[in-house]
């Protein structure tokens, strides 16, 4: 796995954006899963402000790698946070916009979304296959909605499944792992002092590491790369 160090959150929120303008220049639909966070929030803003006229936002397709199950209006959806800080400044097709509907009750969200994925996108031995998923790692190592606590959701047999938050007992519905490896290419966004030892566990492998879902990311393709700042690369 690849990894690049920028000095802090706004350093890898422009070399990101900077990298996934490149991504999306080929022609044809691209189908992206977004994630939700402080860091995506920032490079959303870097991505609607240096690149809303220059990148071809027509032909890529935007998923969610997670979200809670709270409406679209409401301040915890990764939806609404997408929403206001890229789709709105951009000229997107609203038919690319492929959410999932977190007011739906959880468990048929997660088998229609599943059946969605299976539609829209290509299969590698039945697994729907994603251009580009965006993740982000939890201080308990969790990534998308995958958490430690039920990490056996990492083989979960259907292509979503929902969640339950270790703390609050919120639902969501979030990708499984097989969908996660089976992505072309996989890009972690990790920023903060609070994340650095479970990154060092990580890319050093220490005794242990496995016990994070954010370890068992390990595309097929091979193309992983993690986007850190100092404050978490600082225990590397």
């Amino acid at each position: 796995m690849e990894k690049k160090i920028c000095k802090d959150k706004m350093a890898v929120a422009k070399a990101f954006a900077h990298d996934f303008s490149d991504m999306v220049k080929r022609e044809g639909p691209i189908h992206v899963a977004l994630s939700g966070g402080s860091t995506p929030k920032l490079i959303f803003d870097v991505l609607a402000a240096t690149y809303g006229q220059t990148i071809a936002w027509k032909n890529i397709h935007f998923y969610w790698g997670d979200e809670r199950c709270v409406p679209p209006t409401d301040n915890e959806s990764n939806f609404r946070m997408t929403q206001e800080h890229l789709f709105s400044k951009i000229k997107v097709p609203k038919t690319n916009v492929h959410r999932i509907l977190g007011e739906n009750q959880p468990q048929g969200e997660a088998m229609r979304y599943a059946n969605l994925l299976e539609i829209n996108l290509d299969r590698v031995n039945e697994i729907p296959q994603f251009d580009l998923i965006l993740l982000g790692m939890g201080d308990d190592g969790h990534t998308a909605s995958i958490f430690p606590h039920e990490i056996d959701q990492w083989n979960a047999p259907d292509h979503c499944f929902v969640a339950t938050h270790p703390e609050t007992g919120q639902k969501r519905v979030s990708i499984s792992g097989k969908v996660i490896n089976r992505a072309k290419q996989v890009v972690f966004l990790v920023t903060g002092k609070g994340k650095a030892e479970k990154v060092r566990d990580i890319f050093h492998e220490r005794e242990g590491h496995e016990q994070y879902p954010a370890a068992l990311v390990r595309p097929t393709s091979g193309r992983l790369t993690w986007f850190l700042d100092e404050d978490s690369a600082s225990l590397l």
